[in-house]
């Protein structure tokens, strides 16, 4: 077998080889040639070349959201690692164990004016857990720091930083190996859980207890506790599509039900309890709410982290969440009708939202509910920021399916490499769900050799950032249209024909019904259907929707 020459090359490819972290994103560079050589010569890796970093780190965060298990990339030294830094945030929030192995050049040569040389060293320090700054000479400290490093990424879920100075020359192989690093076994004691008689009966006694869901990896949560919760009067449960967690009894249109609310509907729907699970929250309104209309007790479980999201944590329950359940739900259930008089309001939202999708002309959210009623059963969403996350809530999706966005910093930047990536480590068919912004400014995603050939987009074209005109500031102006909504005529068909997609265009619901069926059923290659929206109606008729609920 071929090894890079540099020990210290050597030691990390061992590391993560005897720690079993397989898939490894490369982009291009000199001085990570080392790590370059050894590990696309080792079989035991599964190795991706992705040009561009901000690509590659999102196109990496795809495949470890969907493996839930560390995934590396390696870039060469100076501004090439700052381009890892978006997906490392947003593996921060989103608790996705995300690997950066930078290669550096030594210490003497940072800041004396040599070429391609930052302060590598700590650069994430704000999103990464751990940060293994490593010396040039192999050392067992070094190789404790590596191992330190990846124990972290798994146990704490969250991207980690190994920075590995490497001195020229750096394209030399030999064929033995000349390190032999010691591995550790570090042992994560387990936390024993005990949930106190005392929360087990402030839980009975309350008659308004409120479960708001948020991102979820599916089937975290066990069917049997699921269907307890819908069967108690005093509960009531929202989700989003992102919580991934499915009864009929649950609620996943947040802001079809409560944005008509009264301050007096407000009042009567706030809990006693607010039980959170989950990560990162869409709706803004159910924010809003629970930020004036707080619960007396607000619970978070999760084993890692809790944010005090609506300014009224009162317990941080560190423990898995079925653990939780199972100790929390007795067959004790107290008379209540906080569950059914939210199901009357619901009952009415419905029957005004199935009248009024009947009767809009197309648009966005004509759009939407057809997609989300066409939508391959047993299949993935993917779902980019800003407007396509939010429209998405608005409308049912059978429960077969699968839906993911990058809500931890809620950005637009790697919508689509994240796709990819997921697609890529995915059993189930993919469709990224996509706004033309969002899509235009993460093009490069497209410049990936490793796209399945049954990876969808579904681009909602309506010439600029439609969610600035849905947000207060709305104004038609030339400096609003310019600069926020950042209007454009652009489409994505040479795109398309430059990255070899299958390219299908809809206008009009005729249009849209009729390439929609071809789109679906084209598997030869991936595959691109934009549809163009009227960039002026789409806010008012998501706006009137929100009325005519009342």
């Amino acid at each position: 077998m071929m090894y890079p020459k540099i020990p210290l090359a050597q030691s990390i490819i061992e590391i993560c080889q005897q720690k079993g972290v397989q898939h490894i994103v490369i982009s291009p560079g000199s001085r990570n040639a080392p790590l370059t050589i050894g590990f696309t010569n080792n079989p035991f890796f599964k190795c991706y070349s992705i040009a561009d970093e901000r690509c590659a780190a999102f196109f990496a965060l795809g495949i470890a959201q969907q493996l839930q298990e560390p995934v590396i990339v390696v870039c060469t030294s100076g501004s090439a690692l700052l381009n890892y830094y978006p997906a490392i945030a947003e593996a921060f929030y989103s608790q996705i164990p995300l690997v950066v192995i930078s290669a550096d050049r030594p210490q003497s040569k940072i800041d004396i004016g040599d070429g391609q040389t930052i302060r590598q060293e700590n650069v994430f320090a704000n999103h990464s857990l751990y940060n293994a700054n490593l010396k040039e000479n192999v050392s067992t400290e070094n190789d404790n720091n590596i191992q330190m490093a990846l124990h972290v990424a798994v146990t704490q879920k969250g991207p980690i930083h190994i920075n590995a100075p490497f001195e020229e020359p750096l394209y030399e192989t030999v064929s033995e190996l000349q390190v032999q690093p010691e591995i550790v076994d570090f042992t994560t004691e387990e936390k024993h859980f005990s949930l106190g008689n005392s929360t087990v009966e402030t839980w009975n006694k309350a008659t308004k207890k409120l479960i708001l869901v948020g991102e979820l990896f599916p089937n975290s949560v066990e069917q049997r506790y699921l269907d307890v919760l819908a069967n108690d009067p005093s509960v009531v449960v929202l989700t989003e599509k992102t919580s991934n967690l499915h009864h009929q009894t649950f609620i996943d249109q947040i802001d079809t039900l409560i944005t008509p609310f009264t301050d007096e509907d407000f009042k009567a729907f706030q809990p006693e309890i607010l039980l959170t699970l989950g990560g990162m929250v869409v709706s803004k309104r159910i924010k809003a709410f629970l930020r004036k209309y707080k619960p007396k007790h607000h619970w978070h479980v999760d084993d890692l982290r809790a944010y005090d999201t609506f300014g009224a944590l009162t317990n941080h329950f560190e423990t898995k969440i079925n653990t939780f359940l199972s100790q929390l739900l007795t067959k004790k259930t107290i008379e209540s009708s906080y569950k059914s008089s939210i199901a009357t309001i619901w009952k009415d939202r419905v029957a005004k939202h199935q009248e009024y999708t009947a009767r809009i002309p197309f648009s966005d959210f004509k759009v939407f509910d057809f997609i989300c009623q066409n939508v391959q059963k047993d299949s993935q969403l993917q779902v980019s920021n800003s407007s396509a996350i939010r429209y998405l809530q608005l409308f049912d999706l059978d429960k077969s399916i699968q839906v993911f966005c990058n809500r931890g910093t809620s950005g637009i930047d790697g919508s689509t490499s994240t796709a990819i990536g997921a697609a890529l480590a995915s059993n189930l068919p993919t469709i990224l769900i996509t706004g033309d912004i969002s899509f235009l400014y993460d093009s490069n995603a497209l410049w990936n050799n490793y796209i399945p050939k049954n990876f969808k987009i579904i681009l909602l074209n309506n010439s600029g950032g439609g969610i600035f005109r849905i947000l207060p500031g709305h104004q038609e102006t030339e400096t609003f249209n310019t600069y926020f909504e950042t209007s454009h005529q652009l489409n994505a068909s040479h795109l398309a024909k430059m990255y070899n997609f299958d390219y299908f265009e809809a206008n009009d619901e005729v249009s849209l019904n009729q390439q929609y069926a071809a789109f679906l059923n084209q598997n030869e290659k991936p595959s691109i259907l934009e549809i163009f929206t009227p960039e002026k109606e789409n806010n008012g008729i998501l706006l009137d929707f929100f009325r005519r609920l009342k």
